[in-house]
């Protein structure tokens, strides 16, 4: 039987479309097993897609800076190329400089680029390109070479998702700041309803306490959906440090007060998860120590110490344990300690040390009898603390501000190392630093758990024994403001009107001068 060309045509097309109809059959039954699975997704402003996280910029330096952004793809996708650009001006013309780089799901689609080749002292701009889509415009600032007349730096510390919004973070990306500094608990990790706030409608994600590498990865992304930290991460640089619970509560090198090894396994493959964690979403130069420093040319050495997970070894529960005063206990380790007394030796007017938790004497006993001393402070590890104040003492090295986080609380102490017996309140005899502690930008105040009374009378027993606390404030949620001159340095304590809902208002609580050369605070 002879054959119809045009039949065999005819079935040659019905038999591609019948292929093509089940190659796509094929294709969208991989892309629906392929689905990214974004526990926050529900949280997603659909406006910034693919980069719902928005742009970010840290660790500057005089030449350099590292920019960020996280490209969020509808399905998982091997490999995402990603182009950055970076301008001296917003609308990128000229663009300085571009290249082109990628990520993958094993860096979270994260992206972080050391910028290298910008001039001292400039602001930039830059820009992420992917999946035809363009980011927001982020603006970032190299650090001055030369003497500025001033520098100012936001300073902020414990913003937890569950007490409230970030309005801290807010009101800082409307301010001219030349970097940003967080010295700790950028996160949390509890579980839902652990340590939070009932009247507002912020749940952990994951609902569970986080401990593997996946948990981690998903509380950042959720912190990195409130508008006010992403705000101010497009605008200014950061400069950061963690504490504790970016790993589990009260942690050290070698455990935690929140890691129970029989219940969540291995502390080290959870530390080492939340150090992964940590390094993919926040602006930071990589290394193998954390701890490291910023000249800010003449004016200021910034310096940032690793008082976690470095060198700090178990805690004791107080002062009775014969060990607490054994000189081999360390919040830095022996190589961070020389390190710290060689940049402590700058020749920097102001040397501004990062610094988790509290570095001055505070003595607690007229507020809790029970709990005279911190033993998580730099309280609990005297003989350490003795050697750096003697150091600092003996080499007589002046104009050292501590800038402290960790208690989500407002402190200002002439720093003594006996302000019981040796400091002299009217003249500052004694003093040989200044202490600045800034408050939490969410975290539980005191008056969290208590009326703002109850709260006043206890900020006036700290006062009343510790003659070298110039203020403090426990009642209140914000920054601090650090503003550097030559020949001074002032203090401003500012603090949101709320955080039960995003909101613009913030006053000025309080404000402190040091006098370069002095160590009395007025």
């Amino acid at each position: 039987m002879k054959s119809n060309p045009s039949m065999l045509r005819i079935a040659r097309i019905i038999l591609l479309l019948l292929i093509a109809v089940a190659s796509a059959c094929q294709v969208s039954k991989e892309n629906a097993s392929k689905k990214l699975n974004e526990p926050v997704y529900s949280l997603f402003d659909s406006t910034l897609r693919p980069f719902y996280h928005g742009v970010a910029s840290g660790d500057p330096l005089t030449n350099q800076v590292i920019i960020w952004t996280r490209v969020t793809p509808e399905d998982s996708i091997a490999r995402i190329p990603v182009q950055w650009e970076i301008s001296e001006n917003e609308n990128f013309n000229p663009i300085l400089t571009s290249d082109t780089i990628s990520t993958s799901p094993t860096k979270d689609y994260t992206v972080k680029v050391d910028v290298k080749g910008l001039s001292p002292g400039k602001y930039y701009y830059y820009r992420f390109r992917a999946l035809e889509k363009t980011s927001p415009t982020g603006r970032t600032k190299t650090l001055p070479e030369k003497n500025s007349d001033s520098l100012t730096f936001a300073v902020v510390s414990c913003s937890n998702w569950e007490f409230g919004y970030f309005n801290a973070y807010a009101r800082i990306a409307e301010k001219e700041v030349d970097a940003v500094l967080h010295l700790g608990d950028y996160i949390y990790e509890y579980g839902v309803g652990r340590y939070g706030n009932k009247e507002v409608d912020r749940k952990n994600l994951p609902p569970h306490e986080i401990i593997s590498l996946a948990d981690y990865r998903t509380r950042y992304s959720q912190y990195h959906l409130d508008a006010g930290l992403r705000n101010v991460r497009q605008r200014h640089p950061f400069i950061t440090i963690w504490d504790d619970h970016e790993v589990a509560n009260n942690v050290y090198s070698e455990g935690a007060e929140n890691h129970q090894p029989d219940q969540e396994g291995d502390f080290n493959i959870r530390k080492a998860a939340a150090k992964q964690a940590y390094y993919e979403w926040i602006p930071i130069r990589e290394s193998d120590k954390h701890y490291r420093s910023f000249s800010f040319g003449p004016l200021a050495e910034l310096i940032m110490l690793d008082e976690r997970l470095e060198g700090r070894t178990k805690p004791v529960d107080s002062i009775s344990d014969p060990a607490y005063t054994t000189p081999e206990r360390s919040m830095l380790g022996t190589e961070q300690e020389k390190w710290f007394e060689t940049k402590l030796k700058s020749a920097a007017t102001w040397k501004i040390v990062g610094n988790q938790v509290v570095f001055s004497d505070l003595d607690a006993s007229l507020v809790n009898p029970k709990w005279s001393k911190n033993m998580d402070s730099w309280d609990g590890y005297p003989a350490e603390k003795k050697r750096i104040a003697d150091f600092i003492r003996q080499e007589n090295i002046g104009d050292i501000i501590f800038l402290t986080g960790d208690t989500h609380a407002s402190w200002a102490f002439e720093v003594a190392i006996d302000p019981q017996k040796t400091y002299k309140a009217k003249n500052s005899q004694g003093a040989f630093a200044i202490e600045l502690g800034t408050t939490s930008v969410s975290s539980a105040n005191s008056n969290e758990y208590t009326t703002d009374d109850t709260v006043k009378m206890q900020e006036a027993n700290y006062l009343k024994a510790n003659p070298h606390l110039k203020y403090t404030n426990q009642r209140d949620h914000g920054y601090l403001l650090l503003t550097l001159f030559p020949e001074k340095a002032k203090a401003e304590w500012y603090y949101v009107e709320t955080l039960l809902e995003p909101d613009n208002r913030e006053h000025v609580g309080h404000k402190l001068v040091v006098n370069k050369g002095s160590h009395s605070l007025k």
